[in-house]
């Protein structure tokens, strides 16, 4: 195929009448096609992506590249940042000769610059937290994240009906905790009159995975005060989108959290956000890094929530990007939802990395420029694979990609950088204040305080009746004593004087005092 045709493909595919910002310079023959531009389109950023490749292949420039590029576009970006290496962002890079011989190949100027960052946190890193309630999270994906099965989660829905009827806020997990532990035990008979019986088993199934998920951290995540979606959609002052970076360096080996933090985040985007229909621009892109983490531990349930989420939310105009090592690390279901791919290089060191670089060529158009096979295990750091939507929906061509330079720093912020950035928040102070309203725990603890108040009380009555009935018996024993003591000082003295008299005889009749004697004696 001639070149000239290949440069005219380019052309035609990545050239959008919308707003678009550029990628990189397309390559062929391991050349560099100056101003031959590998454009992507804003209107379709919505249709969610995929970045992928080894590790070392440049994923996470790409991410950066692709976030500030969105944010001076006014798009607010949400990034996941597992490892640590994204703050960068909110400095401007210090330049580089040999960024600026990368650039002269794409035919594109350098310019250095950086973007508004938000820190946010869902444990101890510096940030403004991240929290949801349990109510906020609903009983049908509160169950799916402890992956209950269908009669564990109908106890769950129960428990949040009774908590609805009796204005129980459940806001963090030692509300529902001490609910199901309250139905069991002091609020039995009055639970099981209107509500039914329910398995003390389940109930203690319920409660192991609940202290479970603590043991992962969780119990930081839920409370109050709840994030709203708002605030992740800003933009600053000169109209640039705001960046909100999740620092999640300290729960690598807490997959389950990062799940459950992952499916909320995205059902309360869902649930706050309008129908967008047909925009110019997303009105939110969040980047996931390290998204294996999301699906290797995730539960099928929550799995199926995830997809289920992901096929939906790109209505109210919300792009998801995956970055990961492998596009097989993405359930098929939702790789088929990606619109746009840029695949860094595999390596094949054994059989089964040859027959995953085999099956991930499959993933993308069928090019007549590129042995894709073969060529994904020679890309060069900074170099990949591009295909993306164009504005009418339809795939560009598949094209091989020297990637332009991040305009911000290609590393991590120092402490005190970092400092400064969270001393120029917005709404740290918003969310890092400490509520602990009441709620179910709180009212239930009452409850039962109250219930063994009242059983104390009738202990007491009761031990105070039998205290009295003693008394009484007491007093009465005492009566008939004195009554046996009279009645015997009675026999003594009538036997007293028989004798004298038979004695003495005065009675002077033997048979009487005979009778006397038989009578009492």
């Amino acid at each position: 195929m001639s070149k000239e045709k290949f440069l005219s493909e380019i052309a035609e595919g990545y050239t959008f009448e919308g707003p678009f910002f550029t990628l990189g310079g397309a390559m062929l023959n391991g050349e560099c096609q100056t101003n031959s531009l590998v454009n992507l389109p804003l209107k379709t950023m919505n249709r969610h992506g995929l970045i992928a490749g080894a590790t070392g292949s440049g994923k996470t420039k790409t991410l950066q590249i692709i976030a500030e590029q969105l944010s001076s576009q006014g798009v607010p970006v949400l990034m996941m940042d597992i490892k640590g290496d994204l703050s960068g962002i909110a400095a401007a890079s210090d330049g580089h000769p040999k960024i600026d011989e990368r650039h002269e190949s794409i035919g594109i100027p350098f310019e250095a610059g950086n973007s508004p960052v938000e820190f946010l946190t869902l444990s101890g890193e510096k940030g403004a937290r991240l929290r949801a309630t349990v109510s906020e999270f609903g009983p049908v994906l509160f169950s799916k994240i402890l992956d209950l099965n269908d009669t564990q989660s109908g106890i769950v829905s129960v428990i949040f009906k009774y908590c609805d009827d009796k204005k129980l806020p459940l806001l963090d997990l030692k509300d529902i905790k001490e609910t199901l532990k309250f139905v069991l035990d002091a609020g039995k008979d009055e639970f099981e009159e209107e509500y039914g019986k329910i398995s003390s088993a389940s109930v203690g199934t319920i409660t192991r995975k609940i202290i479970e998920l603590e043991q992962q951290g969780a119990d930081k995540f839920f409370g109050e005060t709840s994030f709203e979606v708002e605030d992740l959609i800003r933009q600053d002052k000169d109209g640039k989108g705001m960046v909100s970076i999740v620092r999640l360096t300290d729960i690598q080996d807490k997959p389950k959290l990062f799940s459950t933090f992952m499916l909320q985040m995205l059902a309360e985007i869902y649930a706050t956000l309008p129908e967008q229909g047909d925009a110019d621009k997303p009105r939110l892109v969040m980047f996931i890094d390290e998204a294996h983490l999301v699906f290797s531990e995730a539960s099928d349930a929550l799995r199926d929530q995830l997809e289920a989420i992901v096929k939906l939310i790109r209505s109210k105009g919300v792009g998801l990007f995956f970055v990961t090592q492998n596009p097989d690390d993405i359930p098929d279901e939702v790789l088929g939802q990606l619109g746009m791919k840029v695949q860094h290089a595999l390596r094949a060191f054994t059989a089964k990395d040859r027959k995953a670089i085999k099956l991930a060529a499959q993933n993308y158009p069928i090019s007549d420029y590129y042995e894709t096979e073969e060529l994904l295990t020679s890309l060069g750091i900074g170099e990949a694979f591009v295909t993306v939507l164009n504005e009418k929906g339809i795939p560009t061509p598949l094209v091989h990609c020297l990637l332009r330079a991040p305009q911000s720093r290609m590393d991590v912020l120092t402490k005190a950088e970092i400092q400064a950035v969270l001393d120029a928040s917005e709404i740290i102070d918003k969310y890092n204040e400490e509520i602990d309203r009441e709620s179910a725990y709180e009212v239930l603890k009452g409850k039962i305080a109250e219930a063994q108040k009242e059983e104390n009380q009738a202990e007491l009555e009761k031990e105070r009746a039998k205290a009295e009935k003693s008394t009484t018996s007491s007093r009465s024993s005492s009566r008939r004593q004195s009554t046996f003591t009279k009645v015997a000082n009675q026999i003594g003295r009538t036997a007293t004087r028989e004798l004298t008299r038979g004695l003495l005889g005065a009675l002077g009749i033997k048979s009487t005092r005979r009778r006397s004697s038989r009578r009492w004696f």
